[in-house]
């Protein structure tokens, strides 16, 4: 049965054959497929071997089990996954990090080994657009390619537990595969056979191992099952703290609570406490998707200003006012465009292999935002042509073309609408909680209108200046649009701040650092909302025209884009997944930053990339 193992391979490092329960804790069938389902008897063809394993469980949903009091944080279990893998010093598909409280000489730590929990409801695989990820009926492991990979990262937003490991060198993320190599020949994972405590176990879920009573689904720093059924027991008996705190940099704590266990809450650090401004801490990975999603917030907002103007009696926003402008406009609007797709392909590990993010439309958000944006530009590219060239289309009836121009200017405006819906619902994660609200909706649509308003605004000021035409009518019409998107937005930004305070935990802390760390620049960012709105209004009034009006309006728009890229910055900056916690170094954020800062980070075995971008 297990001819590919080792002689005399000790008994403790195979699976055991325990049938368990027909479900788990979560009420989900352990059974993985019927008996007569065709998905059985398949190989996996490891390493092409066509074998099919004799596990009598095969098809039964396996799992990890940890018993925290039992971990002495040697990390036999990440030198072996690391080891089995050949993985390099910055990735590590396990990783033991550790969770402490008390005061001396009374101090606790509690380590935590953890790994892709191969759970019920693998978030990864939804949100994956390349459709990398599979969940086979074999063991219940979630398995991911790296080779369909294209390096977007999504999977590890929205994974609560740090498993997909990006891997900003290579270009792809990787992940734990639960060994099913060994799991094949009778064999426990790697980690599990290396740990030297007994604190790592493995088997088919809801199964305790020898000397084992607990099967908890929770442990403190660990994030709520709930958000994807995770196939890992724990078993954690030692007296702990009220209170635990992270090592890793993290403004996070662990509350004792008598129904819940232990709740995420914010630690508090009067050294660090006072406003500041963090400008370098701004710039992150995600800086190519600040700009591709203001400029493509912006692109739709002024198309549909553009396009709803003269039917809300706009007159100088019309074709037939301006047919010169008009057609300049829509092909600016589809060049800027065209440079934002650019852009967000520099967020991709591989940007060659950006056509793949039209894989999962079925489940991604990601793939779902993609198709919009590809469908509001392909529109948008054939509504002007037939509003900005009609010698191309003169060949056509006369009918046909204005049939078509309606047609396509509307599914233009409702794929643009659309395209900013699916794009915020990316950001709504439970695994990150600060972008879990509605204020993305507000934001993301209040760019919209602000950005496209001004950016209308100014193209038509400046045209009609050099005409010598009036044109602070137009401006007060188009202010309306520019106030109401400021106003969405700080609604919106509102209502966030007061609803993370209330809820506390991650979303919480990284209110917390926004009015700490970034003190400062979310003041700014808050004041120059506030002007932006006072001074639309202002100029609205006041009816400028001419240069001086134009100047007025550049300034203002100016300070608009200044302040939405501070916002967006920030909202990539601040957020704090529910990820477990790291140690004092290894997924430590502050660490990273100092090996960076230091030149640590050029020393391959301090396991940070020089560059995190």
């Amino acid at each position: 049965m297990f001819k590919y193992t080792r002689p005399k391979e000790q008994a403790y490092a195979f699976v055991p054959d325990d049938a368990g329960p027909e479900a788990n804790c979560y009420g989900k069938q352990i059974e993985t497929v019927s008996k007569d389902s065709p998905l059985r008897n398949q190989s996996l063809n490891i390493n092409g071997d066509t074998d099919v394993g004799e596990n009598p469980n095969r098809y039964k949903q396996h799992g990890f089990y940890f018993t925290a009091d039992n971990c002495i944080a040697c990390h036999a279990c990440e030198a072996a996954c690391s080891e089995k893998n050949d993985l390099p010093a910055h990735l590590a598909f396990r990783a033991v990090g550790y969770v402490e409280g008390g005061s001396y000489p009374s101090y606790t730590r509690m380590n935590i080994s953890m790994a892709c929990n191969h759970c019920d409801d693998p978030v990864c695989l939804k949100g994956c657009p390349t459709r990398a990820y599979t969940k086979y009926a074999e063991y219940g492991a979630v398995l991911q390619d790296p080779d369909i990979c294209f390096g977007c990262g999504y999977c590890t937003w929205v994974c609560p537990y740090n498993a997909p490991q990006l891997d900003t060198s290579a270009g792809h993320v990787s992940k734990c595969n639960m060994c099913v190599d060994r799991l094949e020949v009778g064999l426990k994972p790697a980690c599990v056979s290396a740990c030297l405590a007994g604190a790592l176990d493995f088997g088919v879920i809801e199964t305790r191992p020898n000397n084992r009573d607990g099967l908890d689904t929770q442990i403190p720093g660990f994030p709520a099952p709930d958000i994807t059924h995770p196939n890992i027991r724990f078993q954690q008996h030692n007296s702990l703290p009220d209170e635990m705190l992270r090592p890793d940099g993290m403004p996070v704590k662990y509350q004792r609570d008598a129904a819940d266990g232990y709740r995420p809450g914010v630690k508090t650090d009067d050294k660090n406490a006072a406003k500041a401004w963090g400008l370098k801490k701004l710039s992150t990975r995600e800086n190519p998707l600040v700009v591709f999603t203001l400029i493509s917030q912006a692109v739709i907002g002024a198309f549909l200003i553009l396009f709803a103007g003269p039917l809300i009696g706009i007159e100088t926003l019309s074709a037939s006012t301006h047919p010169v402008a008009w057609p300049v406009m829509l092909f600016s609007l589809i060049g800027i465009q065209t440079l934002a797709l650019v852009l967000s392909t520099l967020h991709l590990g591989r940007p060659h292999r950006f056509y793949r993010a039209f894989n999962n439309l079925r489940y991604s958000p990601v793939s779902r935002e993609v198709a919009g944006i590809a469908v509001f530009y392909n529109f948008l590219g054939a509504y002007s042509v037939l509003t900005g060239l009609p010698v191309l289309v003169q060949w056509l009836p006369a009918g046909l073309v204005s049939t078509l121009t309606t047609l396509t200017g509307w599914a233009a405006a409702v794929s643009g609408l659309a395209a900013i819906y699916f794009m915020q619902s990316i950001y709504r994660i439970a695994a990150r909680p600060f972008w879990n609200h509605w204020q993305v909706l507000t934001a993301f649509y209040g760019s919209m209108l602000a950005l496209g308003g001004m950016l209308v605004l100014i193209s038509y000021a400046a045209l009609e200046t050099y005409a010598g035409e009036v044109w602070a009518g137009t401006a007060s019409a188009l202010a309306g649009f520019i106030v109401s998107g400021l106003m969405l937005e700080a609604v919106g930004l509102y209502y966030h701040a007061r609803d993370l305070k209330c809820a506390g935990g991650e979303g919480a802390a990284s209110l917390y650092q926004q009015q700490t760390r970034f003190g400062k620049t979310y003041l700014l960012r808050n004041a120059a909302l506030l002007l932006a709105v006072l001074g639309v209004l202002l100029l609205s009034m006041l009816n400028l025209d001419g240069v001086t009006g134009l100047l007025a309006w550049l300034v203002m728009g100016l300070m608009l884009v200044v302040m939405a890229i501070i916002g967006r910055a920030l909202f990539y900056a601040l957020v704090i997944p529910t990820t477990m916690p790291g140690a004092f170094f290894w997924r430590n954020q502050s660490f990273q930053e100092h090996a960076r800062e230091t030149g640590l980070a050029n020393m391959p075995q301090v396991g940070v990339l020089p560059d995190s971008h």
